[in-house]
C-alpha cells in the first residue's frame, strides 16, 4: 500500500523534516523518516537547536570541550550548530547524489541581528558555508529589504541559499529577482551555475492566524467564511509567481546554462487553529517542483492520514485572488498584515537567537 508521504513525493513535493538535533542523528531516528516516511530534507532553526541543547545530553561532552578552551558563546554557537549541520549533510549525501543536489539539502540559518545588514548577512553566509563545508548545505537568509542584496551577492558566489520568512507576493518577486541576478553574476564570475541550489520558504499559517484573528475581530457572517483560506490563497498564489518567473526570456538564457529553479518551500505548517485539518497545509500545496517543510507532528498526521489527490494548486488561481478580495472587501489590508508578520518573524528569530546564546552561555558556565 502507497503511504501519503509516498503519494506526495510522487505528485513532485519534497518533504523537508523541521527539526534537528544530535540525539535525532545518532539514534538513527533521523535515518528512520528517511527511509519510511520520504524524509529528503532538514531545516533548522536557533529555537530548534535551543530545545535540542536543552532536552539532551548529547552535546554534554562537547560543551565541556568548549569550556575548557575558554571558547566565547558565539563561538561555541557557531561550532555546536555547523558540527550537527555537517552530520546531517552526510547523512543526506546519498539523497544530495540521487537527486543531482535538489534535495539531500540541510538549512542553517544566519544570526537574525544581522537581518538589516547586507554584508554582515553575506559574509556570514560564507562563513557558515566555509565551516560546514559540505555542497548540500543551504544557508538560510531573511527575505527582508536589506536581506535582497545579500541574497544575491551569496548566489554569486556559488552558495546555496533557502530565502526565509517571506509573507507578501510582492517581498517574493523580488526574492525570485535577487536569486536570478545572483546566478547571472555567478555566471559573469565563471562559476559553474549547475551545482547552485536554492528555495524559496514562503510562511503559511501565520497569515492564516493573523488574518483569522482580524476576521474574528469584525465578527460577521461574511468574515466568518474566511476564516483559515488566506493562508493556502496566498501560498497558491506564490506559486503562480514561481511559474511564471520560468516562463521567461531570463530564465531561459539561465537554464541553458545550468540553472535549477528556485524552488517554492511552503514554511509554517503547522496548523495552530485546532478547528482546521491537521494537513491542511499539506494536502492544500501539492504541486511539481515544491517542498513541504514539517514539523514532526505534521509529518506524522501526514503520513497517517493525509489525503493526497494530486495536484492542488494549478488552476486554483482565480479562486486565490477572490479569497485575498473578499478579505480586503471585509476591511482587512494585506500589505499591514504581511508587513506586520514580517516584524514579528524577525523579533521571533532574534528572540530565538537570544535563547539560544543563554542556553549556551548556561551550559558553558556549569561546565567551567
Amino acid at each position: 500500500m502507497t503511504t501519503p508521504t509516498q503519494k506526495l513525493s510522487d505528485a513532485g513535493v519534497s518533504i523537508w523534516l523541521d527539526d534537528l538535533s544530535r540525539q535525532r542523528l545518532r539514534s538513527g531516528g533521523l535515518q528512520a523518516l528517511i527511509e519510511e516516511k520520504n524524509v529528503v530534507g532538514v531545516t533548522t532553526n536557533p529555537t530548534i537547536f535551543a530545545a535540542a541543547l536543552a532536552a539532551h545530553d548529547a552535546y554534554e561532552e562537547q560543551v565541556q570541550e568548549l569550556a575548557a578552551a575558554g571558547t566565547d558563546v558565539d563561538e561555541a554557537v557557531l561550532t555546536i550548530t555547523t558540527d550537527d549541520v555537517r552530520e546531517a549533510c552526510d547523512l543526506f549525501a546519498p539523497v544530495a547524489e540521487a537527486t543531482q543536489g535538489v534535495d539531500g539539502r540541510v538549512s542553517i540559518e544566519v544570526d537574525p541581528r544581522l537581518a538589516q545588514d547586507a554584508e554582515a548577512t553575506a559574509a556570514m553566509a560564507a562563513r557558515l558555508s566555509a565551516t560546514i563545508d559540505r555542497p548540500n548545505a543551504l544557508i538560510k537568509i531573511p527575505a527582508t529589504e536589506a536581506g535582497l542584496p545579500s541574497i544575491t551577492a551569496t548566489i554569486a558566489e556559488g552558495i546555496s541559499v533557502n530565502v526565509t520568512l517571506i509573507f507578501s507576493l510582492e517581498r517574493y518577486r523580488a526574492v525570485v529577482n535577487a536569486y536570478l541576478l545572483g546566478l547571472e553574476q555567478a555566471l559573469e564570475n565563471g562559476k559553474d551555475i549547475s551545482t547552485i541550489h536554492s528555495v524559496a520558504s514562503f510562511f503559511v499559517s501565520r497569515v492564516d492566524t493573523e488574518i483569522d484573528k482580524r476576521l474574528d475581530a469584525i465578527g460577521t457572517d461574511e468574515a466568518a467564511a474566511l476564516k483559515g483560506r488566506a493562508g493556502l490563497a496566498n501560498a497558491r498564489l506564490a506559486y503562480q509567481v514561481f511559474e511564471e518567473s520560468l516562463d521567461t526570456e531570463r530564465w531561459a538564457r539561465l537554464a541553458a546554462a545550468g540553472a535549477n529553479p528556485q524552488r517554492p518551500l511552503w514554511a509554517s505548517t503547522g496548523v495552530k487553529d485546532p478547528s482546521l485539518p491537521d494537513t491542511l497545509y499539506v494536502t492544500g500545496l501539492v504541486a511539481p517542483h515544491t517542498v513541504n517543510t514539517m514539523p514532526e507532528k505534521t509529518l506524522e498526521a501526514a503520513y497517517d492520514h493525509a489525503e493526497v489527490t494530486g495536484d492542488t494548486i494549478t488552476g486554483t488561481y482565480a479562486a486565490s485572488n477572490a479569497v485575498l478580495d473578499e478579505i480586503a472587501g471585509v476591511g482587512i489590508s494585506y500589505d499591514e498584515v504581511v508587513a506586520q508578520l514580517e516584524t514579528e518573524g524577525l523579533t521571533k528569530f532574534e528572540d530565538s537567537w537570544a535563547e539560544l546564546l543563554e542556553t549556551v552561555r548556561t551550559a558553558l558556565d556549569n561546565a567551567r
